[in-house]
């Protein structure tokens, strides 16, 4: 039997994105249907980058996946089966659009704008997260110890430091620590030659899947929710149909926010969006004490030492190969032994992980009204920093709906700016 539902504003998607433009627009008093296949509670499984991530709000994070520096190994990174960014070769067709489309993004002034655009989105992404924990009960979750980026020798410390001038001119802080300072505060990292890079107003969360929790409980309480999909997406006169199984849905509004899925949602509202998709990892020991005290990433390994209640949380690197494909045990094996390589104690994890990042060719965002009119709102594509934006996308969501200015322009962020 076909449900008929009718409704003010539905969001597709029940990620953290999702849940937070839900909760943003359920708290400015609009009536909001959620839809997914699966109930939000299922974003604290073992199933979604809501749950998967390395917990880091990173502020820090202005510069694009595509930089001319990449682009000068971009060959080497993608066919070596050790790179912190490799591609899954039978995905190379299909990919080819998209990488092309990289390519010409990690050029020098177009990753320059990228980057420009990247640090207007993150610049309120702390305060924004801290006011959510707050409003959310789960202040306690957030940990305000900074982040570290470790370099082992001392060139790649030396060199380390036109990239961090460049995040200062984009108002990122960041300090450059000696060996015996980053020994000071991470006793248990082994010795280096070089150094570490240390973002002291950087917070992180120390259970994402708690904190995902307690959004998904604030819109659950006050939201509808529909655990479907939606398999097509119609504009009407007045308004906006989704049909799925068992759905028959009007919306006044609708929010695209199905994360690596969005895609097809995306085309049917009439804008064809380059998304794919980048396949993170994870691996866990569970512990009493982890043995760093703030996400600490290795800047040669391409992964993030994440402390967590009760667990050490090692994730990380860059896999292109799309929705379809098995985990491939390879990277697995990599996190692990790049792990061990840091602390040779570990033992066999006591789990693992795969899961799916929406990635676009110049690393922002999709944010903002669909070409055909404002029925349609995009947000998707935030690629290594979707927990980090999602609070900041729910409020430029929800200026969009209430049709007041927003604070930064949208322009590169819109479904076609390609």
């Amino acid at each position: 039997m076909t449900r008929h539902v009718t409704t003010e504003i539905a969001v597709i998607g029940a990620g953290v994105v999702g849940l937070a433009v839900a909760e943003r627009l359920l708290a400015q008093g609009h009536a909001v249907t959620l839809l997914d296949p699966h109930p939000p509670a299922a974003t604290v499984a073992e199933t979604a980058a809501s749950y998967g991530n390395a917990g880091t709000i990173a502020d820090y994070a202005v510069l694009p996946v595509g930089t001319p520096d990449v682009l000068k190994n971009l060959p080497s990174l993608l066919f070596d089966r050790n790179s912190p960014l490799a591609i899954r070769r039978a995905a190379l067709p299909a990919l080819l659009p998209w990488l092309a489309r990289f390519a010409l993004q990690s050029l020098p002034r177009r990753a320059e704008a990228n980057a420009r655009t990247i640090a207007a989105l993150l610049s309120t992404a702390t305060a924004d997260w801290l006011d959510l924990g707050d409003r959310l009960g789960g202040g306690d979750i957030l940990k305000k110890r900074g982040c570290l980026y470790v370099y082992e020798k001392a060139a790649a410390f030396r060199a380390a430091a036109t990239d961090m001038a460049f995040r200062r001119s984009l108002g990122v802080t960041v300090d450059l620590i000696d060996p015996a300072t980053l020994r000071q505060m991470e006793p248990a990292l082994p010795e280096v030659e070089g150094g570490a890079a240390f973002f002291p107003q950087a917070v992180f969360l120390d259970d994402p899947g708690r904190m995902v929790a307690l959004l998904a409980a604030e819109v659950t309480r006050r939201a509808e929710i529909i655990a479907t999909r939606a398999d097509r997406l119609d504009r009407q006169v007045d308004g906006v149909t989704l049909t799925g199984p068992g759905l028959h849905l009007h919306a006044r509004r609708v929010v695209i926010a199905a994360g690596a899925h969005s895609r097809r949602l995306a085309a049917m509202a009439g804008d064809r969006v380059p998304l794919d998709t980048e396949r993170g990892y994870h691996v866990e020991w569970d512990m009493d004490c982890p043995p760093v005290t703030r996400p600490t990433c290795p800047t040669t390994r391409g992964f993030y030492l994440c402390p967590m209640q009760g667990r050490l949380r090692v994730a990380g690197t860059v896999e292109l190969g799309g929705l379809t494909a098995p985990p491939s045990p390879h990277r697995i094996a990599r996190l692990v032994e790049g792990a061990r390589a840091i602390f040779p104690d570990l033992p066999e994890p006591s789990r693992q992980w795969m899961g799916f990042r929406p990635s676009m060719p110049d690393s922002v965002p999709v944010i903002g009204p669909s070409r055909a009119g404002a029925e349609v709102i995009h947000a998707y594509g935030h690629g290594h920093i979707g927990l980090t934006l999602a609070p900041v996308t729910a409020r430029l969501v929800a200026d969009i709906i209430a049709g007041r200015p927003t604070e930064m322009d949208l322009r590169p962020l819109l479904p076609h700016r390609f």
